[in-house]
């Protein structure tokens, strides 16, 4: 069995205290992992930040070259990676390989990124009475960042925190989520491996509700980024005063598919959005919004693409989705839908439990008030609403507090540009599901879905300062 420790100024420490990590698929016991306290954080955090007194200083092309050398060393190991989220997070073995493409690309982006941050010159004499003098901006890395992530996208959100605070001259503070502490740990040895110098990454791992107000309220601490939920974003925002922070919270993610759409051409790729990673993605598919015209047809040809769909080990090859993260997380999405199915909705297909999985579900005959159509349902469960018109559509869509990703399905541009404009959310994807991200582009919501926007070049945006400079050139 695996025992972790801490990642401290560049040295394995060991806690007072170790958990349990379990497999969600298994149940069983996979690694002990050591509980951090806040004396151990504190640690942290001042070691990051004699770091930076250092690391502040390297060059651009110094930077690079270290993502550069991170992007090397994940490539080479690839597979091994994949069956750690396989063990930890229950990601089968297909969907880990792709997060892992993604997050190699998610480094190399912030390779790129450490060499392009740039400011501005300003024209001074623009301003009356203003002459012989010179302005410009500059962009200046924080200091200490604590990073939160969460377990869905162990390695891919990770990277989006330390790529871009790494590119633009930061150090970081990492608090993986509790069960998938090894993909974080791991990235300890790479960047040893790659040259990055001690202490401009530190891992402490344990209980976020114990370890959170040290993270976000030292003062050493210059930026707070995470992503989880937005109870727990909420309660940050409140604490962290006048630094800078960051918030990627939930999502109700929802699409409109208009009556000109191929529907044969689109229903996989639905299937697949609201059901990747067994649902629990922040932009899932989660609401599908169909025009009454074809929401027969596009309902059944989605409920017979969604039973072929397996449920299965997560290190198999032909496993399409395994367990939910935990079972308490089974026992309340089965609440929801049996709390659904008591006010009239229609399971099509699914709603079959085990301790630790839920088959695809489909639901139909659903209203805006249940909760598995207007709150995060984090789980592979996905609502079939019919509709009349688009204005009808977009106002459904739009009757949520979350905005992060919307969509719509149409060959009409007047009625594309028309949803683009009209969804309340931090993305409007067109002819495709609200699921789609690539990591270069920016990612953040509206309501309560977030604060702040990631995707590379805006995450440095968000971790450095912007100072301007006057020269006066005559006396």
């Amino acid at each position: 069995m695996q025992e972790t420790k801490l990642w401290i100024n560049g040295q394995w420490e060991s806690a007072q205290r170790t958990y349990e990590l379990t497999s969600p698929y298994s149940g069983e016991v996979i690694a002990k992992v050591a509980k951090a306290n806040t004396e151990d954080v504190t640690r942290a955090i001042e070691g990051a930040h004699e770091a930076f007194k250092s690391f502040k200083k390297k060059t651009a092309y110094e930077r690079a070259e270290i993502l550069y050398r991170v992007v090397e060393i994940m490539r080479g190991r690839k597979q091994e990676l994949a069956e750690i989220l396989a063990h930890e997070a229950a990601k089968p073995i297909s969907a880990g390989l792709v997060e892992l493409d993604r997050t190699i690309a998610t480094y190399q982006f912030s390779a790129e990124a450490a060499k392009q941050s740039t400011g501005e010159t300003v024209p001074m004499d623009a301003a009356p009475s203003t002459t012989n003098r010179i302005g410009y901006t500059k962009r200046e890395p924080l200091g200490v960042v604590s990073a939160i992530t969460p377990f869905n996208f162990p390695f891919n959100l990770v990277a989006h925190k330390l790529g871009p605070a790494f590119a633009a001259g930061n150090t970081v503070v990492l608090k993986p989520a509790t069960q998938t502490p090894l993909s974080a740990i791991v990235m300890a040895e790479i960047f040893k491996e790659a040259g990055l110098p001690d202490g401009c990454l530190q891992i402490v791992t344990g209980s976020g509700g114990e370890l959170s107000d040290v993270l976000v309220t030292h003062p050493l601490v210059k930026k707070v980024t995470f992503t989880g939920s937005g109870a727990v974003g909420l309660k940050l925002k409140e604490k962290v005063g006048l630094r800078k922070i960051t918030l990627e919270l939930g999502s109700n993610a929802a699409v409109i598919i208009e009556p000109s759409t191929p529907i044969d051409q689109i229903v996989s790729r639905a299937v697949s959005g609201a059901f990747g990673f067994a649902g629990q993605l922040c932009i899932s598919l989660q609401r599908i919004y169909v025009n009454q015209s074809i929401y027969e047809e596009f309902t059944k040809k989605f409920v017979a693409e969604t039973k072929k769909l397996r449920v299965g080990d997560p290190m198999h090859q032909d496993t399409d989705l395994s367990a939910m993260i935990n079972p308490n997380e089974v026992e309340r999405i089965k609440l929801w839908i049996e709390d659904a199915k008591a006010q009239g909705a229609v399971v099509a297909t699914g709603g079959e439990f085990t301790e630790r999985t839920l088959t695809p579900t489909v639901m139909t005959n659903v209203t805006a008030d249940m909760k598995i159509v207007c709150e995060e349902t984090f789980a592979p469960i996905v609502s079939i609403v019919s509709y009349e018109t688009l204005d009808e559509a977009i106002a459904h869509v739009n009757n949520s507090n979350l905005g992060l990703n919307a969509g719509i399905y149409t060959n009409v541009l007047t009625d594309a540009m028309r949803a683009a404009d009209e969804l309340e959310a931090g993305a409007v994807i067109i002819n495709d599901i609200p699921t789609f991200r690539v990591d270069n582009m920016p990612y953040g919501g509206v309501k309560m879905s977030g604060y702040g926007k990631e995707g590379i070049k805006y995450a440095v945006e968000e971790m450095t300062n912007l100072k301007f400079i006057t020269i006066k050139t005559i006396f």
